[in-house]
């Protein structure tokens, strides 16, 4: 008789208990029954488990894109605990509150409510510099974000439409922040703006208007802190988290950009799927987010209102700033030389204000529209999935160090004055200075920029052919002394020769055999986008090189 028993084990009817069947818990049972529920009339499950599969690059630049999704979410946290408080009315009362500096001091209601936040509602500080902190970490984070996009390529097809709504998002978010910040109705936000409306009333024709349909009547009007709240909590906010869901929907259908290597290509993308690995980094770092910024607003002060006092314009003095994302604004309307009005058919031109309006409306214009510019110069009509390391594109790098360096020139010119009062310096001098650079330094910045990157291109072709400096000195038999040189990983090569070649656009003749001004235009500037460039290391010369035996010594 044979037996597949274990023979080293052995049970009998009474050693072995009857298996019970396991029961589900009254809460399990709930929890099953709820899912199934609205998965019968959502098909949602199938939506998250095609979700799940997708995969997110892990690598660290990735991250400036949470940073600003998960800082929104706090703001819209802390927004919501400021709405309970807040009364948008400008309706003047006298501060009884406990900030005893300012009690029967006539104010607005909307910067009595600020102050009663700030001093007598349990957590309210916190919850304005929360408030405020991560709304200035929200627009960093973007602007990171799009040069991250932009030194990259992750612009060019098919995110082109994508890079419209990022850049759609930054408006909103400095829409934003700026009529929050007007909210509290101090002298800080007063002279803020005041400034908008004086450029307004600056624009010929339609300014006193539209000055006059904004603040709804003569300038500071009597409800334009009502007008500013609606825009804030409501309609701006609204746009703002459409915009965001159609991003990330197509950040979704587009597939994200990673940088190359092994096994990346336009089709493949390596990394870790959003379900459940990303997922729970994900919700990890945004708590790790929303505890810095709490750190930050416990520990640092920003915008203290009772310090302004209410609007009035007559005290109105040097050292007002406006939130760091708007000071570039402020600094262009400092750079325009003085006394550039004349007198029209009777209506009077400021240039020192159209003049800046249209050079920041170029410049914001310039941005959003870069993509399409680029495709058009160097005629690529072709997906792309592997972002560019910035020196392989030498001239969109230095484009973008330009850009950069202007906005800087801007941004610092806005501090003119305090640069003047806290280093002994003329303000004519701080201006005139600011003037020349504003011209020349993105000069500067784009040909340092562009003969960095193409050093560093031919750096990285003599490393791919030779390998890396040991410092090794060794003495062949004939009594020559070489440096062996250290060999490279696939890793390493596949990093620095995975790039391809891009060549001027060459003019070709329409149907009628004619070649038109457009064409001609074209080929100009394809030449000067392309025409400096360092030539990828192929694989032919890669083998010659370790024929030779130079990927051993040099």
């Amino acid at each position: 008789m044979t037996t597949t028993e274990n023979p080293t084990t052995t049970t009998t009817p009474q050693a072995q208990a009857p298996s019970r069947p396991v029961v589900p818990s009254r809460g399990t049972r709930f929890t099953g029954w709820a899912a199934n529920y609205i998965d019968e009339r959502t098909s949602m499950s199938g939506l998250v488990k095609e979700l799940g599969r997708k995969i997110f690059p892990d690598h660290w630049s990735f991250m400036l894109g949470e940073v600003a999704l998960y800082s929104f979410v706090v703001i819209l946290l802390s927004g919501t605990f400021l709405t309970f408080f807040f009364q948008p009315s400008m309706v003047e009362v006298e501060y009884e509150g406990s900030y005893a500096p300012m009690r029967g001091i006539e104010m607005s209601i909307a910067y009595a409510s600020s102050l009663d936040i700030s001093f007598d509602i349990r957590g309210g500080l916190l919850m304005r510099q929360i408030h405020h902190w991560a709304a200035l970490l929200f627009v960093a984070s973007i602007v990171l974000h799009m040069l991250r996009v932009f030194f990259t390529g992750a612009f060019r097809k098919p995110r082109e439409i994508n890079w419209l709504i990022g850049f759609v998002l930054f408006i909103l978010a400095m829409a934003e922040g700026f009529t929050g910040y007007s909210l509290p109705d101090d002298l800080l936000s007063g002279n803020g703006l005041r400034i908008i409306d004086g450029m307004v009333k600056g624009l010929p024709v339609v300014g006193t208007w539209i000055s006059y349909l904004l603040f709804g009547g003569e300038f500071p009007g009597t409800d334009i802190v009502a007008r500013l709240y609606v825009l804030h909590i409501l309609l701006l906010p609204a746009i703002l988290v459409a915009a965001l869901g159609v991003h990330m929907l197509l950040l979704i259908v587009n597939k994200h950009t990673q940088f190359a290597g092994p096994g990346r290509t336009n089709e493949n993308v390596v990394g870790v799927p959003i379900m459940p690995v990303f997922a729970a980094k994900a919700g990890g770092f945004f708590f790790i987010v929303f505890g810095v910024i709490a750190l930050i607003a416990s520990l640092v002060t920003i915008n203290p209102i009772w310090n302004y006092g209410p609007y009035d314009p007559s005290p109105v003095s040097a050292g007002t700033q406006p939130d760091w994302y708007i000071g570039f604004a402020d600094g262009m309307l400092r750079l325009i030389p003085p006394h550039w009005e004349f007198i029209l058919f009777g209506w009077t031109f400021s240039m020192n204000i159209i003049v800046p309006v249209v050079i920041l409306g170029g410049f914001i214009v310039l941005i959003a529209v870069y993509p399409f510019i680029e495709a058009w110069i160097t005629g690529d009509r072709r997906e792309h999935h592997i972002a560019d390391r910035p020196r392989n594109a030498p001239t969109r790098t230095a484009i973008g160090a330009a850009g950069i360096v202007f906005y800087c020139v801007m941004f610092a010119a806005a501090s003119s004055d305090l640069m003047a009062t806290h280093f002994a310096l003329s303000i004519e001098g701080v201006i005139h200075t600011m003037q020349v650079l504003l011209i020349v330094g993105p000069i500067i910045a784009f040909i340092v920029a562009k003969r960095i990157c193409l050093a560093l291109q031919r750096k990285d072709r003599e490393i791919a052919l030779h390998g890396y400096e040991s410092g090794r000195i060794v003495r062949l038999p004939g009594g020559e002394y070489i440096e062996v040189h250290q060999q490279l990983d696939e890793y390493e090569r596949w990093r620095l020769v995975s790039f391809e070649e891009n060549r001027p656009h060459m003019i070709r003749p329409d149907s009628r055999g004619r070649i038109g001004v457009g064409q001609r235009v074209r080929a100009g500037l394809s030449r000067w986008f392309f025409e400096d460039r360092i030539a990828p290391v192929t694989k032919g010369e890669i083998e010659v090189a370790a024929h030779h035996g130079d990927g051993g010594h040099h």
